[in-house]
């Protein structure tokens, strides 16, 4: 096809109103259309359902250990859970404490505590001046939004193909003790789908940060979530990692099995060195006598080990890979060649990032809604919701049915198109 970016603006012209026809011919249909957010759609959640029949009536939920789970104890979660879900991240049972439902209660409270309490030792946050946090962008938006609410400043770090600007991410962190972390996903990072490498993973391990306090919040959310069971990307494990660089209290490394069985009803774990649990589990041991024991031995029934938990992800990655590759087909059918818009490829994950040209990405999620098809907000990508550049769009391909999302994609792209002609009719 055509780049728009050679064409004359009478072609442009031109082109805009077939565009415009088109678009209104997309509005009659009326669509209603929700790809705003990454849930998984509802025969992924039907994978899961023989977990509710692990127990009956009859059974009493006992740890291997005679814990009877029905009651308070075990604050730190049972053995079996802490060893699958150790197996899930990587590290060993003993640097884990296993939680409630979502790993998002976890890293809110661990910023509510430095808040509150400081950390080892250190001055509450709420009593110093000002508090910074690295945020790579385009990144997770409710990392954002909880240290927004924190009153926390953010400062965005860009993304490169293997990971943060870790040259600035260094500078920062050894230079400014205002800087108490930075958000991480470090394994198809949301929402760019990237990897980190190895040598990144080494160098936030080597950190040398001016705060004895900084903490590198380590969200491996999509720890086991591959669409491709060839050449899947590991990633180094980053509790040995900062041990080996001498750094065994900076990390915090969190996860969760929301999108592995029940959004809401699974189980979460918190990794990190021996000083960050102690301190970890007497704070929690004010907030909570113990977390749901039976579902997480609900889950240890159902998931097992490892290789049924890999087993498991394989079933989800059947199903959503050919979304994802349908939004990847067609993004290229229509857009391809007309250099008004770049996206990912990811080999795992839950989302797409879509770069549009500069100062269009409010203006295509607006026509997408008023089309039927609804996105996540424009910006949600940036502290603050603020894109500098106005151009990122997150495409959640999970939730809806292929067809649905085949024919999103397509309003999705006649959006791009009408948006970008107009933006170059602007500026000619």
């Amino acid at each position: 096809m055509k780049s728009y970016q050679v064409m004359t603006k009478e072609e442009l012209m031109t082109l805009r109103e077939e565009l415009r026809k088109a678009y209104e011919d997309a509005k009659g249909l009326g669509l209603k259309l929700d790809m705003s957010r990454g849930k998984p759609a509802a025969d992924q959640l039907d994978l899961s359902m023989e977990m509710m029949e692990t127990f009956n009536r009859n059974t009493v939920p006992r740890s291997e250990d005679g814990t009877d789970c029905r009651n308070y104890g075990a604050l730190d979660g049972v053995i079996e859970a802490k060893r699958l879900m150790a197996a899930m991240i990587g590290c060993q049972p003993e640097q884990t404490v296993v939680c409630g439902n979502a790993s998002l209660n976890v890293m809110y409270d661990l910023l509510a505590r430095a808040e509150l309490f400081g950390i080892l030792g250190e001055t509450p946050w709420s009593k110093l001046p000002k508090v910074t946090f690295l945020c790579p962008v385009p990144g997770y938006d409710r990392h954002f939004r909880m240290t927004e609410a924190m009153g926390i400043d953010m400062i965005n770090i860009p993304m490169n193909e293997d990971g943060p600007d870790m040259d600035l991410v260094e500078k920062l962190v050894s230079e400014d003790e205002t800087v108490k972390g930075i958000w991480c996903v470090p394994r198809f990072s949301n929402p760019g789908g990237i990897v980190y490498s190895d040598e990144v993973v080494r160098r936030m391990a080597a950190l040398k940060p001016a705060a004895r306090d900084f903490r590198i919040f380590w969200d491996n959310a999509y720890a086991i979530h591959d669409l491709y069971e060839e050449d899947q990307q590991q990633i180094l494990e980053i509790l040995s990692e900062c041990e080996k660089a001498g750094n065994p209290d900076m990390v915090y490394e969190i996860a969760s099995t929301s999108k592995v069985t029940f959004p809401g009803a699974g189980i979460s774990v918190f990794a990190a060195s021996p000083a960050n649990l102690e301190e970890f589990k007497q704070r929690m041991g004010v907030q909570t006598i113990s977390y749901d024991k039976i579902n997480m031995l609900r889950h240890v029934g159902f998931l097992k080990d490892l290789d049924t938990l890999k087993a498991h992800m394989r079933k989800q990655a059947d199903l959503i890979r050919p979304k994802f590759e349908a939004v990847e087909d067609i993004l290229e059918q229509e857009l391809g060649g007309l250099e008004i818009g770049t996206w990912t490829k990811p080999r795992g994950g839950y989302f797409i990032s879509f770069q549009a040209m500069n100062g269009c990405a409010k203006e295509i999620v607006a026509r997408c809604k008023e089309a039927g098809v609804i996105l996540t907000g424009a910006g949600a990508a940036y502290p603050y919701g603020l894109d500098p550049d106005d151009s990122n769009i997150r495409i959640a391909p999970t939730y809806p049915t292929l067809e649905e999302m085949k024919q999103a994609t397509r309003i999705f792209s006649l959006c791009v198109k009408l948006v970008s002609v107009e933006k170059m009719l602007e500026n000619k």
